[in-house]
């Protein structure tokens, strides 16, 4: 059975050298674009390789779609087959700890009919908190070519603009608090949230160790946001579509399947002056 969502460390390490097994480095820092390549480079799972959220897990920048916008379908299948995925292959994704830049490369796997990719869980805080190997080596790659199905749906923000009053959608905004709020913005120009969005935060999945809450509690706090509301009803945004990707995780993994990423998120919503702005 493939790895669906997320695996253990003590599991990843039993199938280490596994050639049917693709693990990818996803660490990231906002405020140092490059620390995450750098980190990789002094030190990392064995086997696994990197992918730049910028570079790699992203497309180019038009000022009107976001700050981390979907990349292009040719440029994507190109970067998996590059890393040596198929449909073969179980792919492994990590960052420093809380899944909050893994949950990407998940996601976009998922979105293109991959669905043997899971996220390891603490990520390599915790792989190095329990005693596991780390290595400066840089693994030999073998291309692959990856085939790519057709992408699952996702909302843009014409749909939600359409549905702002009549329920049919559940925004849930991934960002922190005071964020939400608009209490403050440190990176994008205009603060506060989309009218009528619910804030969760994306550590609201974790536990106090950096680990996913069990299943069943996920499931119990997402069902409570969505009150009456499918699961196929929830809209998960947050600042530039990336940390809205640990939401989608997070219900998957409570098995509240059929959620849709809104790829441009906040920072995409805002450049449309006329597109309505809350706070509070």
């Amino acid at each position: 059975m493939p790895y669906t969502t997320l695996i253990p460390v003590a599991e990843l390490a039993a199938r280490l050298g596994d050639p049917s097994w693709v693990i990818v480095d996803c660490r990231y820092n906002l405020v140092d674009a490059d620390a995450g390549e750098r980190a990789y480079r002094a030190a990392h799972i064995a086997g696994a390789q990197f992918m730049h959220m910028d570079r790699d897990l992203s497309g180019p920048k038009t000022g009107a779609n976001g700050r981390h916008p979907l990349p292009q379908l040719a440029d994507i299948i190109a970067t998996f087959g590059r890393a040596g995925i198929d449909d073969s292959k179980q792919v492994i994704a990590y960052d420093q700890n809380n899944g909050m830049w893994a949950a990407r490369l998940w996601w976009l796997l998922q979105w293109l009919g991959h669905p043997a990719v899971a996220v390891l869980d603490g990520g390599l805080d915790r792989w190095i908190e329990e005693g596991r190997l780390v290595t400066t080596e840089e693994p030999q790659v073998k291309p692959a070519t990856f085939i790519a199905e057709l992408p699952t749906p996702t909302a843009s923000a014409r749909e939600i603009v359409e549905h702002l009053h009549d329920g049919a959608l559940t925004v849930i905004d991934a960002r922190a608090p005071e964020r939400y709020r608009g209490d403050v913005e440190p990176i994008d120009p205009i603060a506060g949230h989309i009218p009528g969005a619910v804030n969760r935060p994306y550590t609201t999945n974790l536990t106090a160790q950096g680990t996913f809450k069990p299943a069943p509690q996920l499931r119990e706090e997402f069902q409570t946001l969505l009150k009456e509301s499918p699961p196929a009803s929830a809209v998960h945004q947050c600042g530039s579509g990336v940390t809205a990707c640990h939401n989608v995780l997070a219900m998957s993994i409570a098995g509240l399947p059929g959620s849709r990423l809104y790829p441009g998120s906040w920072s995409e919503w805002i450049a449309a002056p006329e597109r309505p702005v809350a706070r509070g």
